[in-house]
């Protein structure tokens, strides 16, 4: 073929879009697919086990609601050129940012630990020791970004992203009853049980999480995407949000087409994996286990990431994968602290695991409101945004999932103190 030829079809404004596309791609789905770690599919792991189908439904809103979350950190990323909590310090002052970063901080290393302790588990599900696998991970985790740069970084990542087609797998193999699962889609099955609004709570919490407000904007600052590549930059925020309701919603499946049709008491994920053996096959319990360890990996790496990325960013540090450790010591210094951390207590054999995994997506249901608050008020100011400040829908749904997560931590405080 001609070289005209090949030149003619490169040119064409779809083919060039694309190639746009895949240039600006990285952020929105990332940051999406790693809300599906350790803590995630173990709470849906449990959603599925112990409540069955009865919890399809909040995936529709949760899609919504996220997709709308990750378009707007982009475009406040991309708009102002800033990260979220260099933003927020601007905003409202040191004090209420030392508070926040504080909040922010033991939250976050809840959830690395829960990354890590996803790895224990993982690791022994393939009889591998924790004292082995865990030692191995974290020098893993720290080599990717000490010796990588954010483009190398970003191709690691979306490979795993990709590795969680496993999930998809494993829950078409589980032979769920799809009638079912669209009638509680349709038609929720509410109760005001604290099980039922814990569970909740957990699940929103997990797959929209406060962490990934900043990370996601201080990825597209350090991508360095132009505000002319804006809309591809939602493309891909809306893309990611899609992407991890698609494959956690075939992880509730997965667990309520077996576990739950069969009345199986589980504890954590090494329960279902070997649950699933004898009801859906030996090929979807490795799948299932393989998703869990790719996961629970894949978020050991961004979860220490991003708290250093907004700890940095709080105090005014330099911040970035793509600086090194005498440009930016504090940044690696947090980041290989928190790893260290997190492998020393999960290496204790007596460690909650379990609990760790899920309290810490229950907290992150608490805190995200304040957050989008911050965001909120961000968002919507002219002398950051210019043109580009939220529509009415936009600030209607980030209200209403602000409104909504309030009321559940208040349902949840107070149904604590009834019984179930």
């Amino acid at each position: 073929m001609d070289l005209r030829v090949f030149r003619r079809i490169f040119q064409t404004p779809l083919i060039l879009s694309l190639i746009i596309f895949l240039g600006v791609m990285g952020p929105g789905i990332i940051t999406a697919n790693v809300d599906n770690d350790a803590g995630g599919i173990t709470t849906y792991s449990l959603a599925g086990s112990q409540f069955g189908y009865s919890l399809m439904w909040l995936f529709i809103p949760m899609f919504v609601a996220l997709a709308v979350i990750q378009e707007m950190g982009v475009r406040l990323g991309i708009v102002s050129g800033r990260g979220l909590a260099d933003l927020i310090r601007e905003r409202v002052g040191i004090k209420i940012t030392v508070i926040l970063m504080f909040a922010l901080l033991l939250t976050n290393f809840g959830n690395v630990l829960a990354e890590f302790s996803g790895i224990a588990v993982s690791s022994g599900i393939f009889n591998v020791p924790r004292f082995v696998a865990l030692p191995v991970a974290a020098l893993f985790v720290w080599l990717l970004v000490v010796k990588g740069n954010y483009k190398s970084v970003e191709k690691v990542f979306l490979l795993a992203s990709a590795l969680y087609i496993s999930y998809i797998v494993a829950g078409y193999l589980a032979q769920p009853n799809w009638t079912l699962a669209a009638k509680n889609i349709i038609f929720p099955q509410l109760s005001l049980s604290t099980a039922y609004i814990t569970m909740v709570i957990g699940v929103i919490g997990t797959t929209i999480a406060p962490w990934q407000m900043f990370y996601i904007q201080a990825s597209v600052v350090e991508k360095g995407v132009s505000l002319k590549n804006l809309k591809y930059s939602k493309i891909d925020a809306v893309f990611g949000a899609m992407a991890v309701n698609f494959i956690a919603f075939f992880i509730v499946i997965a667990c309520a087409a077996t576990i739950f049709a069969h009345g199986i008491p589980v504890n954590n994920v090494a329960d279902v994996s070997k649950a699933l053996i004898p009801l859906a096959g030996n090929y979807a319990s490795i799948l299932f286990a393989f998703g869990f360890l790719n996961a629970s990996l894949f978020a050991a790496s961004i979860l220490p990431l991003a708290t250093s990325y907004f700890v940095c960013e709080m105090l005014g540090f330099e911040a970035g994968v793509n600086k090194g450790f005498r440009e930016a010591p504090v940044f690696h210094g947090l980041y290989l602290g928190l790893i260290l951390m997190a492998v020393i207590i999960i290496m204790f054999p007596n460690a909650p695991l379990l609990s760790i995994l899920f309290f810490s997506q229950v907290a992150n249901g608490l805190l995200l409101p304040f957050i989008l608050i911050f965001m909120l008020l961000l968002i919507n100011d002219k002398k950051i945004m210019g043109e580009h400040v939220n529509s009415k829908l936009f600030n209607y749904i980030a209200g209403i999932t602000i409104a909504i997560l309030i009321g559940l931590s208040i349902a949840l405080v107070l149904t604590s103190f009834l019984p179930t």
